[in-house]
């Protein structure tokens, strides 16, 4: 009897859970089915939203890095008084003039407010997503543009302070397109993501320097290149606040078939990203010093030679003024298109294993121009063409970054490459002080060609080293610290305190 009834108790209870498993089956349905009615009525945008997130993305990155870049240019228009202007105003505005002391504290002002933040809002993206965090961020460069034609008329500091907001504001580009790439990449599509979105910064400077000169000379005057540039920002970012969120799956834009696209591959851990980063873990691990290292060795070669090419062209190759301007812009202009080309075929090639992959486009990117670099110190100085031509190679070599450090970066830390990728940030802001720093140790006369080869030397040894790092430790498997989550942290911590509960118990006894 009792036998029988406890197998009466236990089919019942089979029975019961077989109902609840029913009805959560049909709840989810009808949750799926009433959420792709909803896709319907909006639009899914054909499966492909992930690539309207990324364009976003894209032109509100390159928006802040814009309204940083504008002062560069309107400090010619600043010195000179416009003939233009209407306003008796608008012509005091534009008659503003700093010593070379001054330029140079609001160029720093804007690396040392990048510098300050980029740690912070690493926290920021861990613990609140890039949502609100990027958009604060925009805002607030927005609102420090436009202030600053105000700001020039009352005070040289209050100058510095919103350049310096601009920097804090550029620190969030970085560790952004790291939540990015983690968020809405596919495993599939890291280095395409990875490759569009580092092209903020040379868009920045092809949209800039044009619209700024236009405006400059037009009736309206250098400042209402800072009011467009901060409208524009303005309207992008509220653009980025209605489309974008940092989870997929509860996009009303996004399809269940694009969702699963995104997070195939992924762990658990990844997709849901808990607020917990490891930073111990991350700090110890060798592979991520040498992503930051070969980081540094691209970033800062292709820094300093943006930053450097127009003196060298003009004072050791003697070219004029005008053909300087206009060679000095070549190298910038091929490398936005073989970035997206480079990115998209490290991808798509399925012949190579992604650990080779990895390494072919690193030695790209950071080995071969370390050969280019010593070639510059070496060519005749009746070939000052050759020099130029090897200044667009070396450009067009660092767009394959995308497939090599930055994809194996964010491949091997997967959750946590907004800290990985902030960090880049991080050294990107660094070369901007070390770069006068190397040519004030090396180059007293800008026109010895022999004080500029030990610079292109010390630049090739750099990369050298970097690549050959990187080809000893390289992988696209997920290091071990993407294994440790908030949750897991938890346990092992309760585990501890049992043992020494037990252990105390033990000792008693």
């Amino acid at each position: 009897m009792l036998k029988d009834d406890d197998d009466g108790e236990t089919k019942q209870k089979q029975t019961e859970q077989q109902q609840k498993k029913e009805l959560l089956e049909r709840v989810a349905e009808n949750g799926t089915a009433k959420r792709q009615k909803e896709q319907s009525k909006s639009g899914t945008f054909c499966g492909r939203f992930r690539y309207f997130i990324l364009l976003l993305s894209w032109l509100c990155l390159t928006s802040i890095s814009s309204n940083m870049l504008a002062l560069n240019f309107t400090l010619i228009c600043m010195g000179s008084p416009s003939t233009n202007g209407t306003d008796r105003s608008g012509a005091e505005q534009q008659s503003v003039a700093y010593t070379p002391q001054q330029k140079n504290q609001l160029m720093w002002a804007v690396a040392v407010g990048s510098m300050l933040g980029t740690f912070p809002f690493s926290w920021l993206y861990t613990h609140f997503g890039a949502r609100f965090v990027l958009f604060g961020a925009g805002f607030a460069s927005a609102i420090a543009t436009a202030l600053i034609p105000i700001a020039t008329s009352f005070s040289f500091n209050l100058f510095l302070a919103l350049r310096f907001v601009q920097g804090i504001s550029y620190a969030a580009d970085f560790a952004a397109m790291g939540m990015i790439c983690s968020r809405w990449a596919s495993l599939k599509q890291n280095a395409l993501f990875i490759s569009v979105l580092t092209c903020y910064s040379p868009l920045s400077t092809t949209i800039t320097n044009p619209i700024s000169g236009m405006i400059c000379e037009s009736r309206f005057g250098w400042p209402m290149v800072y009011y467009v540039h901060a409208l524009a920002c303005a309207l992008l970012f509220l653009l980025w606040l209605f489309f974008y969120n940092d989870h997929p799956r509860t996009n009303r834009f996004v399809s269940d078939i694009e969702v699963e696209k995104i997070h195939r591959g992924k762990s658990r851990a990844h997709i849901e990203m808990d607020k917990f980063v490891p930073y111990k873990q991350i700090l110890r691990s060798r592979l991520i010093w040498v992503v930051w290292l070969n980081a540094f060795a691209d970033l800062f070669s292709g820094v300093f030679l943006l930053m450097y090419i127009p003196s060298y062209l003009n004072y050791v190759l003697h070219y004029g003024i005008e053909k300087t301007g206009f060679l000095g812009a070549l190298p910038s202009l091929s490398h936005i298109p073989l970035k997206f080309l480079f990115g998209y075929c490290s991808d798509q090639f399925k012949c190579l294993p992604e650990r080779t992959k990895l390494i072919l486009f690193n030695t790209i990117a950071v080995g071969v121009p370390a050969i280019a670099y010593l070639a510059i110190g070496f060519v005749p100085v009746d070939r000052p063409m050759w020099t130029v031509l090897i200044f667009t190679a070396i450009l067009m070599l660092l767009s394959t970054a995308g497939g090599g450090f930055y994809k194996c970066g964010t491949l091997c830390s997967r959750q946590y490459s907004h800290f990985v990728v902030a960090n880049i940030q991080f050294v990107k802001s660094l070369t901007l002080f070390v770069g006068p720093a190397l040519l004030w140790l090396f180059v007293e006369d800008e026109t010895d060609r022999d004080q500029w080869r030990k610079v292109f030397i010390l630049l090739a040894v750099m990369l050298i080293v970097a690549n050959a790092l990187f080809a000893m430790v390289a992988t696209d498997q997920p290091a071990p610290f993407t294994q440790i989550s908030e949750t897991d942290k938890e346990k092992a911590k309760l585990a501890t305190e049992k043992g020494e509960e037990t252990q105390n118990v033990m000792v008693m006894e």
